[in-house]
């Protein structure tokens, strides 16, 4: 099979109109449908948004290669739609895009590995890249990339090495690279495609293997390692790194094998790589591990943060809408006490909701400290996380009268982080034991060790984090009047400041220890902070079209449906292209709504949801009235603040 028969006129579009990510990725998943290999489209089409949720899918020169790997699919297929005019798809994006090439792929099979190895190499070319840019029909189009590909690749099907065809040279590879993404997909190939073809525009044969969602292709052998120059790893998942033992190698993102090829090779050039020194029985590594080349503290702290709340989110928000389904489906007047379990399927959903929310720390202390030393400080961390929530203390073991009081969310936090660190000094002092250990080291040393190590942390500063915990609990159950509106205004704003970003994900994480505790006017607060900004801004286009572009006003309508999702990212689009105003005025009217709902004693079990968790919400009517009136505040200051386009 060929790279051209993937595609077809009928999942070709050109002169698209989309002024936004949301668009055109609506628009490429009806390209990709009339191929009639998909199932579900509405099941492709969420795997297509969580895919970009994980690594933006922007490949520079203003191409973009959304794609999903899922069961809806029945065998491989590409669609392609070239937009009328550029569209941010990425706030940080370095600029536009106008070419999308969107890639189906079943769950079995590598095909599609293989098929994006060629796409990607064809994309690479920027003369190729701007012809299409001049084809007149999806025809011309078509033909375009047909006589590409059989220019480059002839008639061959696709191989293992295709990747590799063009780096090979003889006398050997002076520059060896590693590329990776966390899919897989896009990004692996296309680090690969820059990183070969600057080593041949240099003078430096390379070759490159790329770790893709197909497994490893074009793997470097003992013999090319010994013989090369230096490696270069581009990855944002681990690798094994025990082969490069002794070789200067340079350890970077995946980005940088895409925009900087030359810059990197040259390091190994010019003799700026570190000699790479193997650890015995972890013998991995990527950029997003260790924080990247150059990270600071605070920014690796708050990578390994995140990667214990993302991973942790399906238990918060699955456990948690389930428990606030079962309350919702209870009848309060048969047992106060036990309200939430009184009738039997109230108790299933409080039963089912319970044990994935219980989760929901262990998860987040295992994958901070798997995210700083891999997988053996996966099971230390998991264990932390457990007896920060057991509360168990060295007075409470040695005297079962004395209570064990959870430290809750902060000490999980501290139990992550506690592991990451144990584990990696596990690593370091067992460097010069004999190799014949190392087998033992990941399975015994790491796990025991490490385990035994957090526990007694644990038990010593549990009794200090569960009372730090309890005064915070009885702080904010303590407040009233200002200091709550304070409070409400102050999370409600914050997930504004930046929409997704560290702002946000900081106020929501605030929100879920809050929950987990048993505040739930937090919760509340900000949700409806969250869902301010897009509900704002269609407010604006819609009632004072005369303030906006037709691009946007004809976008306005889905940031209704998006605000009331409690999906915060339907503004991005407008803040990226006008900061100054859209923020300030998002900014206000969430920090508006989280007060009143402070204001009027709102309550909320559920994490997530938007509109569809309001029959949970405790005093929703005013929870209603606090949405509207900030999303009405926001839309007024930024109607105020806009000039007029028409």
């Amino acid at each position: 099979m060929r790279l051209i028969e993937l595609f077809s006129r009928e999942a070709t579009a050109l002169h698209v109109k989309a002024s936004n990510k949301a668009e055109i990725i609506d628009k490429l998943v009806d390209l990709q449908f009339t191929h009639g290999n998909i199932t579900d489209k509405e099941v492709y089409t969420q795997a297509i948004f969580d895919r970009e949720e994980e690594f933006s899918t922007y490949v520079g020169n203003g191409i973009v290669v959304p794609h999903a790997k899922n069961n809806v699919v029945t065998a491989p297929s590409l669609a392609v739609a070239r937009t009328a005019e550029r569209i941010q798809y990425n706030p940080d994006d370095d600029e536009k895009s106008d070419l999308f090439f969107m890639i189906a792929a079943p769950m079995n099979g590598s095909l599609h590995v293989d098929m994006l190895a060629r796409l990607m190499n064809l994309l690479a070319e920027e003369d190729f890249v701007a012809k299409l840019r001049t084809a007149k029909t999806e025809e011309e189009f078509l033909d375009m990339l047909d006589k590409a590909e059989q220019e480059n690749f002839g008639s061959e099907s696709f191989t293992d090495q295709e990747v590799a065809a063009k780096a090979k040279a003889s006398g050997g590879y002076r520059i060896l690279a590693v590329t990776a993404c966390p899919t897989g997909i896009a990004h692996t190939y296309m680090a690969a495609t820059n990183l070969e073809k600057a080593g041949a525009a240099m003078g430096l044969p390379t070759k490159v293997e790329t770790n893709g969602s197909g497994g490893a292709k074009n793997i470097l052998t003992a013999e090319e390692i010994a013989k090369c120059d230096g490696i270069v790893i581009a990855a944002d998942k681990n690798v094994e790194m025990d082969r490069f033992d002794g070789k200067p190698v340079v350890i970077t993102r995946v980005a940088d094998g895409i925009h900087k090829p030359e810059e990197l090779i040259n390091k190994i050039i010019n003799g700026e790589a570190p000699i790479y020194h193997a650890k015995s029985g972890h013998a991995s590594a990527s950029a997003a591990s260790s924080g990247g080349a150059g990270d600071s503290i605070g920014s690796a702290f708050y990578k390994h943060l995140m990667n214990g709340i993302s991973h942790m989110l399906p238990f918060v928000v699955g456990g948690g809408i389930m428990i606030a389904i079962s309350f919702l489906l209870d009848d309060y007047s048969i047992n106060p006490s036990g309200f939430g379990s009184n009738t039997p399927l109230a108790a299933f959903f409080n039963t089912v909701g319970s044990g994935a929310f219980g989760f929901m720390l262990p998860v987040l202390a295992g994958f901070i400290a798997m995210s700083m030393a891999d997988r053996p400080g996966l099971a230390v961390g998991f264990t932390g996380g457990a007896l920060a929530v057991s509360g168990v203390s060295f007075a409470s073991i040695w005297n079962p009268e004395t209570p064990a009081v959870s430290g809750g969310f902060l000490a999980a936090l501290l139990a992550g982080f506690v592991a990451g660190f144990v584990v990696r000094y596990l690593e370091k002092i067992t460097e010069k034991l004999p190799r014949a250990l190392d087998g033992i080291r990941p399975m015994l040393i790491y796990p025991l060790g490490g385990i035994l190590i957090v526990g007694v942390v644990m038990c010593a500063v549990n009794p200090i984090m569960g009372a730090i915990n309890t005064g915070l609990g009885n702080a904010l159950n303590a407040m009233g009047g200002s200091s709550k509106l304070l409070l409400g205004a102050v999370v409600g704003g914050m997930m504004s400041i930046d929409m997704g970003g560290p702002f946000n994900k900081a106020s929501y994480a605030f929100g879920i220890a809050a929950l987990s505790n048993g505040n739930y006017d937090i919760m509340a607060a900000v949700m409806v902070g969250g869902m301010v900004p897009p509900i704002a801004i269609a407010i604006s286009t819609t009632f004072f079209p005369q303030k906006w572009t037709e691009e946007e006003r004809n976008n306005g309508f889905v940031n209704y449906i998006m605000g009331l999702c409690f999906i915060s990212e339907g503004a991005i689009p407008y803040a990226a292209a006008d900061p100054a105003r859209v923020l300030p005025s998002c900014i206000v009217g969430s920090a508006v709504s989280g007060a009143l709902s402070m204001l009027f004693h709102c309550t909320l079990m559920a994490p997530h949801g938007g509109i569809f968790v309001f029959p949970t919400v405790g005093n929703p009517f005013m929870y209603i009235i606090s949405l509207l009136v900030g999303s009405v505040v926001g839309a007024a200051i930024l109607t105020a603040l806009k000039k007029d386009k028409t």
